[in-house]
């Protein structure tokens, strides 16, 4: 499988955020990529307003969404991210998509809401309660996380335990005390727990880091951003994980269940 990951800075005019992802889907589709991975909450947003995301929330079927899903109809190119979606007055749902051949073939509203670091997501946005089905991407099959998600072992656990062999998280991680370091080392370690490569992308902008990375089964980091909107590519294999989890054996050997989730 070839994987795109697309970072960019989100701005404040939902118009020209939709340009940039539908300028990357084009350029993701154009190198042959199978899957591309956006960052989280790419509606709108402005450093001056923190709930901007959540006040230009759409409906369900809104117009940003419909013209990613133009582009989507052009190619097979399968697409994730997430959009802030207008649940009741004044509060949004942050709902991880997933496009192709112009249909939304999966969703997943966030679980763990970002109330850490002097921030309270759960104050406009309400929490999701249970995982995403498993997506078959060019024969693999891919988990859905969001951002704040990386956190908890637990879930990139059950989506491995599920049959997961590729795990896929959209975030917008904001800047703050030693946050980049929490960054990389929880994409290594979740890639570690369940010998999944793992393939997030991170917002860029003034408060986020951006430093998209995919990482290997075994902790390999085979693709990475810096702090500038960029777009990279890796390639994934099966075989590599299934060679990782035959010398790496950690889901057969766990003597201990995950908690439910749900």
């Amino acid at each position: 499988m070839k994987v795109a990951v697309g970072q960019f800075a989100v701005g404040n005019v939902w118009q020209d955020n939709a340009r940039t992802c539908v300028g990357l889907m084009a350029q993701a589709a154009l190198q042959g990529a199978d899957l591309l991975v956006l960052p989280e909450a790419i509606l709108a947003r402005d450093d001056k307003d923190p709930d901007l995301s959540v006040n230009s929330a759409q409906e369900d079927r809104g117009e940003y969404l419909q013209m990613l899903l133009e582009e989507s109809r052009k190619n097979k190119l399968t697409t994730i991210f997430t959009l802030h979606i207008r649940t009741t007055v004044g509060r949004a749902a942050n709902t991880l998509l997933v496009l192709r051949a112009g249909e939304v073939i999966g969703r997943y509203q966030k679980i763990h809401l970002y109330d850490a670091f002097n921030v309270q997501e759960s104050r406009l946005v309400d929490a999701g309660g249970q995982l995403a089905p498993l997506i078959d991407v060019a024969g693999m099959k891919v988990g859905l996380l969001t951002c704040y998600d990386l956190r908890f072992p637990e879930m990139a656990l059950s989506l491995a335990l599920a049959g997961a062999e590729v795990l896929v998280l959209p975030a917008a991680w904001l800047c703050g005390p030693h946050k980049e370091l929490h960054w990389s080392t929880l994409l290594t370690a979740r890639a570690l727990d369940t010998t999944c490569y793992v393939v997030a992308s991170g917002e860029c902008g003034n408060k986020n880091i951006g430093q998209s990375k995919v990482i290997d089964p075994l902790g390999v980091i085979i693709a990475s951003a810096a702090e500038a909107p960029a777009l990279i590519y890796a390639e994934l294999a099966g075989e590599r994980v299934a060679s990782v989890r035959a010398m790496l054996p950690v889901l057969k050997n766990r003597r201990f269940a995950p908690p439910r989730l749900c």
